[in-house]
């Protein structure tokens, strides 16, 4: 594996380093994006969204897409830097995620050319903002068992039902969402792709506040939806085939974490916090915790690279996606676990310290790790496609 980059590839991190320090303001920088991927209020939401038009006038949102939609038809390895740098830099992520890593690929493959049309580059320049409209109360690692439905009134559907979950559906002008359209229909068939104005009549957004007082999770209620046949993605009772697509992104994007920040401001604060009168640094079991996890992040990142060698080479996706989710949010929660008996009290109290200045971004990590061995796939789903598409086990 050769690790070195090509002349392009290092002016094209140097071309994006500079912009992020030159444009990226200060205010809108976070310690751990992914924990913060939903803004805590409108005021925040309102700036990254400026945010994301500035990149977009720039060139930087959605630099996979192909330009015909208006990206920048990036390499592998320059979306790689991309990653890198925009986390180097601390910079959040923007309000518009879902559209740009979710909606908006899967309407390049499967949307009408109006639908392309109407949404992807709005998409992009964060004028519309979508939510992914997909976990019910009875269908959460299930998907298939959802049970909204939608009934055919000719030109367009009629939709009940409740969707939860849905990120950052409070702030969203439109939904991508699964129905069911035929209910007699085996679960995998009869459910429908379709896309929803979040203003439209009979739409209600309930938040659910978690532990760590954030509410970038909602109840979505759907009573006598009226959405236009015009919305539908794909065929009716075909959207099986279309969710599928999307979830393959979703588990892509999921399982891009890099803990190695986190890892090493612990490094840090070992060397000042005390345990029995003396730096928690002198203890051998703070040091050989902090090797394990500083070990586990260095296999993801080569398991990344691995991945990512695969598909330079033209070869199909291997279990590697699988393996990143499963092992990056499981190692998020042993981190969560250290620093909690690292720094003790200080991760209780969601106000910073003076031996601890950064204590609310622990408290956080000490409350919010979990969720992320549940979205996107749970652990179990993943440790179920590796055993029987992997290993070739047997069904349980």
């Amino acid at each position: 594996m050769d690790f070195h980059y090509t002349p392009e590839q290092d002016a094209f991190r140097t071309e994006l380093r500079a912009w992020l320090n030159a444009k990226l303001p200060p205010e809108l920088c976070v310690d751990d994006a992914k924990d913060e991927r939903i803004a805590p209020d409108r005021e925040t939401f309102e700036r990254r969204r400026v945010w994301q038009r500035q990149m977009y006038d720039a060139g930087w949102v959605g630099i996979a897409w192909p330009q015909e939609y208006g990206g920048r038809g990036a390499t592998l390895m320059e979306q790689v830097i991309f990653e890198e740098e925009y986390t180097r830099a601390r910079a959040p992520v923007l309000p518009g995620n879902s559209g740009i890593s979710l909606c908006g690929p899967t309407l390049m493959q499967w949307g009408s050319q109006e639908q392309k049309e109407r949404f992807l580059r709005r998409t992009l320049s964060g004028e519309l903002i979508w939510c992914q409209g997909y976990s019910e109360p009875g269908a959460g690692s299930d998907l298939a068992s959802l049970q909204t439905r939608a009934v055919d009134m000719g030109d367009h559907f009629v939709v009940n039902g409740q969707k939860v979950w849905t990120s950052g559906a409070q702030y969203a002008d439109w939904i991508f969402m699964l129905v069911r359209t035929d209910p007699d229909a085996p679960k995998h068939r009869g459910i429908s792709y379709i896309l929803a104005d979040m203003t439209t009549p009979g739409i209600t957004v309930r938040p659910l506040v978690l532990l760590n007082g954030h509410a970038h999770f909602n109840e979505v209620f759907f009573e006598d939806v009226k959405v236009p046949k015009t919305n539908l993605v794909g065929h009716k009772n075909e959207g099986w085939k279309v969710t599928v697509t999307t979830l393959m992104y979703e588990r892509a994007y999921a399982g891009v974490s890099n803990y190695d920040d986190q890892i090493m401001r612990l490094v840090a604060l070992a060397k000042q916090v005390p345990i029995d009168g003396k730096p928690a640094w002198q203890q051998a079991w703070v040091r050989q915790r902090l090797v394990r996890l500083k070990t586990e992040s260095e296999s993801l990142k080569y398991t990344r690279l691995r991945g990512i060698t695969r598909m330079l080479k033209g070869q199909p996706p291997g279990p590697e996606g699988s393996m990143l989710k499963l092992c990056g949010s499981e190692l998020g929660v042993r981190i969560a676990q250290f620093a909690t008996e690292l720094l003790g009290v200080h991760t209780t109290v969601n106000q910073p310290s003076d031996v601890v200045s950064d204590a609310p971004r622990w408290f956080n990590r000490m409350l919010s790790a979990r969720q992320y061995t549940i979205s996107a796939g749970t652990s179990e789903i993943q440790r179920n496609i590796m055993g029987e598409r992997v290993l070739g086990l047997p069904k349980g």
